[in-house]
């Protein structure tokens, strides 16, 4: 929404008094990024460099100081005025700061550094504090991300023990269905393309237009035609059979792919009659394949009974790993996808000998939506403060959760060249060279207002499938 551009008013409004409750002589602030742990042991990190060009791209102007000074005292707050207005005078409005990151797709454990945050003009030593509210939202696509590819590790798994391509099929195996499930088209957006690092199938338009922004990719994800409810029930319950065949004459060609939804009424049914009987022929000649889809119903039994039911309507072959591939069919689960139930569907699949070549998922909530920040207990912290011209350590400690303890001093993620291990430490002078054996894994991405590191979606996308669980 265009009435939330001024970047002044996206924080907090406590952050507002901040500058004025650090120590007398305070003139640089480090802060850093880090999961505390978490469902997951391991992150995909992911979506700064759209966060970057979408909010500190454009420069700050008197416009948006006058703005946010109103608001600020109609709010009760007080305003740094004085500091911003010297950040446009001296700087154009770029924003003073160095922030470096690891690699976006980068796949890092737990408790360890993923971005700094430092302040380069020793009068705006107070900025990082101020953006924390706008950069800590780094959580949601490598949230997302990390969701993503620890389903694509569960997937290649299966895929691995029962198909004979697996590489060519993974790509297409998790659709998102998450644009309508989410909380504005921005989350869509940025938790659309964080999928999208790992897989190639979307229903989320928005985030192709995030990644060709942002990512130089010119179309980082595909659909195919597919029904809706509405769709297939304005035919009505006598005509359920035109309706499918509709679909047929619309979309299925030789070599295309077409998705139907088929439990408006009894999907069984559907399977046993319309598509087993009154259409298999079409079905066969169009030379296209027929996807499917189930939306109700408990999703590891009903997708195993419509296995069964297309099998029977209209057979398999037998790959070289001895599970079964259905002739001209496949299915999709679109309804009830999770982490979990991927897993229970899958495992339940190839005990009665089908191959995952049979199965594709679409994930919806439980990919976009049902998540937050605590899902991986992201924290962004200020680590340390230059006071007097003497750095000092900044850290907190609580008695109550020792979880919450924050890492303390001006730090790096270092990175073994052989092991691929990472350990976060001391950020080390100009020049010095790294702890043995290790290199340092963070590169500069931000620096005085541009951006300095610009990945490209590909170089994303091949970083994040080189790792495995």
């Amino acid at each position: 929404m265009k009435i939330l551009d001024n970047l002044l008013l996206n924080t907090d409004s406590y952050k507002a008094s901040h500058w004025l409750q650090y120590p007398p002589g305070t003139d640089a602030t480090f802060f850093y990024v880090e999961s505390r742990g978490g469902i997951h042991d391991r992150t995909v990190f992911f979506g700064l460099q759209a966060i970057l060009k979408e909010y500190l791209g454009k420069p700050v102007t008197k416009a948006d100081i006058i703005e946010a000074r109103e608001v600020f005292a109609a709010h009760g707050e007080p305003f740094n005025e004085a500091g911003w207005r010297r950040l446009v005078d001296r700087h154009g409005g770029r924003l003073p700061l160095r922030i470096r990151a690891v690699p976006e797709g980068a796949v890092v454990p737990t408790h360890q550094a993923l971005m700094t945050i430092e302040s380069t003009d020793p009068d705006a030593f107070w900025l990082p504090s101020y953006l924390e509210t706008m950069l800590l939202r780094i959580w949601y696509p490598v949230t997302v991300a990390t969701i993503s590819w620890h389903a694509k590790q569960t997937i290649r798994q299966f895929l691995e023990r029962t198909s004979d391509d697996p590489s060519g099929q993974l790509p297409f195996k998790l659709h998102d269905f998450g644009a309508r499930g989410v909380s504005s088209v921005e989350s869509a957006a940025i938790g659309g393309a964080a999928h999208l690092v790992n897989f190639m199938g979307t229903d989320t338009v928005s985030a192709l237009q995030l990644i060709k922004a942002h990512y130089h990719e010119p179309m980082a994800g595909f659909s195919i035609p597919a029904a809706e409810h509405s769709t297939i029930t304005s035919w009505g319950r006598d005509n359920e059979a035109e309706a499918y065949r509709n679909m047929l004459r619309q979309f299925a060609k030789p070599g295309a792919i077409v998705a139907v939804v088929s439990d408006s009424y009894d999907i069984f049914q559907a399977i046993r009659q319309h598509w087993g009987k009154t259409l298999k022929q079409e079905v066969i000649d169009s030379g296209a394949t027929i996807v499917i889809r189930p939306d109700s119903g408990d999703p590891v039994a009903v997708v195993h009974q419509c296995l069964e039911l297309l099998d029977e309507a209209f057979g398999h072959t037998v790959n070289t790993k001895g599970y079964k591939v259905l002739n001209h069919v496949r299915v999709i689960q679109g309804d009830g996808i999770n982490p979990a139930s991927l897993r229970a569907i899958l495992e339940r699949v190839t005990s009665a000998g089908y191959a995952t070549d049979n199965i594709a998922f679409g994930m919806g909530g439980a990919l976009l939506q049902q998540l937050n920040r605590d899902t991986q207990k992201f924290a962004l912290k200020c680590s340390a403060a230059r006071v007097d011209g003497r750095w000092v350590d900044v850290y907190k400690d609580p008695a109550t959760d020792k979880g919450k303890q924050s890492k303390r001093g001006r730090m790096t993620l270092y990175r073994h060249r052989e092991n691929g291990s990472y350990r976060t430490g001391p950020l080390l002078p100009d020049g010095s060279a790294p702890p043995p054996d290790y290199e340092d894994a963070l590169a500069t991405v931000w620096e005085n207002g541009k951006i300095v590191r610009d990945w490209t979606f590909a170089q994303i996308r091949q970083r994040a499938d080189g790792e495995r669980l």
